[in-house]
């Protein structure tokens, strides 16, 4: 029988340098990742594993355990298993090439693939390597991969007609010399009207599809972005004329790993971009991000934040290489993390932000729904994502209550819960699974850990209490639930209430900040009741704010909540802000409600236009109008931009211009956005009295 289990100490001497998920992922057989890879987008395993199709899946009170389970010991490190990380590296000053060079050779000489921005390098690594990884002493941490989450907007039944051209238009501006990036997944259909000019032609002047196999990778092997296809305005051009002679879609000749009918990445560069979008006349440039469908593919392939890192070095290199500004929209997002700007990924967009001309819009996530609204709104699972609170002094305890989803529901999926407090405390860490005859684990205190214990459910539990996160020095707590996972079996995670208790050690501060990284509720075989499904808190411990996406949290990237125009307020699920060291996330709200866009790859027959609520489409509405600034000041920086629309921004009716934790600074004004920019140039010399 195949299962995680217990091991020696494998990572060698500089285990603490290693992220406790990676732990987590080490401490499985080949076999056992084999079936974690299919729904972990930051795992794969080399060759695949001999599983059935699909994954069995066993009910949970016929599978028996072991009432004390008998752990054997890995006397190696999966081979087979291959991961996506990133590293931080020691900076001297001055940073020389040289030294660069020989961390890179270094880092090479045990990573498949890797990359380097600033202090930071992407790389793909066995398993077994890590260790030998972590011992370089330039290297400081090593971060898994965080998984990407499809957007989930809530799509219109009805049929819709196009929207009117000067629907989202800025009189007397058109975005024209600039590029419009877009990051997004289920393909751009470049042949919808919506993206032709005057003469037929497309203004996608290129597509990465990274899951692609239909033309060549836009890089060499060994080299970055060596990986999917890349589609030029060449490509689109001869696919529209092929399209005109035989009367079928264009997009049938020059197709990409992902067109799903109404996709999302069709929708939100229509809405930035599209003739009847905000930046009409500019040119786009777009990354698709490409999951899997087929359970084998999942388990083969990576579709986490290294892709979406290597997505925005790509948008960039391609303007840089046009001598162009670009606006990039991003509507995607993550839980995990510390929700501070402090994660792998935050950081690497940040980075890429420090040179004049670019900009990163983000959607500020839809999880911000507490309670539901009638018994069949189930979208406040999504939103019970955050906790916080306050222990004030030593010996005293809080308790977090974290919902797996029972009901005749089994989740198949792991769950995770990080805490997050200040390197001032010391906190010990308990947690009590579901059931009246459950018991509480040991305390475990900082700097101790279980990993992968099965519990007499069936159940892995482990619990990671670490100091001093290398990127913002703080402490946190990490717990992790896996299911039994076999290459002929799969059982679910223990339903009901696991409790986890905070327990005050030392307490100077006392404050933390928890999140869920949660999952996409997804059935995943075995009959209706199998899934992996979002495990969410319970009412009493779910602290309704900072519920906003991780990756909405960088410094320098401007975070979008969802307006709805027609009751002028925030719709109920935009997630909130501020981050958990303060600062004011979202900064702006759009348009984002009942939105009209572009439909694509529909049925030739059917609709064009496809109606579509979600942070999704609010935030390429803003990464529009930052193309227009940065169409009138191609010098704009990131921190400028989102200066001016926090100057300008309309408080909604019966606020004040205080920043709120749903709406920002307000709604967004285009035209006083362009009018701010427009007067930063002026200066007046009043040196003469």
């Amino acid at each position: 029988m195949a299962r995680p289990t217990q091991t020696k100490n494998l990572l060698g001497s500089a285990r603490s340098k290693i992220s406790p998920r990676i732990r987590v992922i080490a401490n499985a057989t080949d076999e056992v990742n084999a079936v974690r890879a299919q729904a972990a987008a930051n795992l794969r395993v080399e060759g695949g594993a001999p599983l059935r199709k699909p994954s069995p899946l066993v009910d949970r009170e016929a599978f028996e355990v072991r009432k004390t389970p008998k752990f054997s010991t890995m006397h190696e490190l999966p081979r087979r298993s291959q991961v996506n990380v990133f590293i931080t590296r020691h900076q001297t000053e001055p940073d020389t090439y040289d030294e660069i060079r020989d961390v890179v050779r270094a880092v090479g000489e045990v990573a498949l693939s890797c990359r380097c921005r600033g202090d930071q390098m992407l790389a793909t690594v066995r398993i077994a390597d890590v260790p030998k990884l972590a011992e370089h002493p330039a290297v400081l941490g090593i971060e898994l991969a965080e998984t990407l989450r499809a957007p989930r907007p809530k799509t219109g039944d009805a049929a819709v007609t196009a929207p009117s051209p000067q629907l989202r238009r800025v009189e007397g501006e058109d975005g024209e010399g600039v590029l419009i990036g877009i990051v997004d997944v289920q393909g751009f259909d470049f042949a919808h009207e919506d993206f032709l000019d005057a003469k037929g032609n497309t203004r996608f002047v290129e597509i990465w599809d990274q899951g692609g196999v239909h033309r060549p990778s836009p890089g060499k092997p060994k080299e970055p972005f060596d990986y999917g296809s890349k589609l030029t305005a060449t490509h689109f051009a001869a696919a529209l004329r092929e399209a005109k002679k035989r009367g079928l879609s264009a997009t049938a000749y020059e197709p990409q790993s992902s067109m799903e009918p109404g996709s999302h990445g069709t929708h939100v560069a229509s809405i930035a971009a599209g003739n009847r979008g905000v930046c009409p006349k500019a040119e786009i440039v777009a990354v698709l991000l490409s999951l899997g469908k087929q359970d084998e593919d999942r388990r083969q392939s990576f579709y986490d934040s290294t892709r979406l890192a290597d997505a925005i070095d790509y948008l960039v290199r391609f303007a840089d290489g046009k001598k162009k500004p670009i606006s990039i929209n991003v509507s995607l997002g993550t839980n995990g993390h510390a929700h501070d700007g402090s994660s792998a990924i935050n950081r690497w967009i940040d980075s890429a932000l420090t040179v004049p001309g670019r900009a990163v819009c983000v959607a500020a996530g839809n999880a911000g729904q507490e309670k539901a609204e009638s018994d069949q709104d189930l979208g406040f699972i999504l939103g019970r994502i955050h906790t916080s609170g306050r222990i004030t002094a030593r010996g005293l305890t809080a308790d977090i209550d974290w919902l797996v989803m029972g009901t005749g529901l089994h989740d198949v999926s792991e769950n995770e819960l990080e805490i997050w407090y200040s390197p001032a405390d010391r906190f010990a860490v308990q947690v009590k699974p579901p059931g009246p005859t459950s018991k509480w684990t040991e305390v475990i205190g900082p700097g101790d850990f279980i990993e992968n214990r099965q519990l007499s459910d069936g159940t892995f539990l482990s619990i990671y209490n670490e100091l001093y996160y290398p990127s913002n020095g703080a402490n946190y707590i990490a717990v992790y639930l896996t299911p039994f996972w076999s290459r002929t079996a799969v059982k679910g995670i223990a339903a009901g209430t696991w409790r986890v208790r905070l327990i005050g050690e030392e307490v100077r501060d006392g404050r933390y900040d928890g999140w869920i990284e949660r999952d996409d509720p997804v059935r995943v075989g075995g009959g209706s009741n199998y899934w992996a499904f979002p495990s969410f808190l319970a009412e009493a411990s779910n602290v309704d704010r900072s519920s906003i996406s991780s990756l909405a949290c960088g410094h320098n990237v401007v975070a979008v909540a969802n307006l709805d125009e027609h009751f002028e307020k925030i719709n109920i699920s935009s997630s909130q802000g501020p981050t958990r060291d303060g600062r004011s996330k979202p900064e702006i709200a759009a348009p984002g409600t009942d939105i009209v866009a572009a439909g694509g790859f529909m049925d030739p027959e059917g609709k064009a236009w496809i109606q579509m609520t979600g942070t999704s489409m609010a935030s390429p509405y803003v990464a529009g109008v930052v193309g227009l600034m940065l169409a009138r000041n191609p010098s704009l920086t990131a921190a400028q931009i989102v200066g001016i629309i926090q100057r300008t921004a309309l408080p909604l009716p019966g606020a004040d211009y205080i920043w709120r934790d749903d709406a920002g600074y307000g709604r967004i004004r285009p035209s006083a956005c362009l009018d701010e920019v427009a007067a930063l140039a002026k200066r007046t010399d009043r040196t003469k009295p």
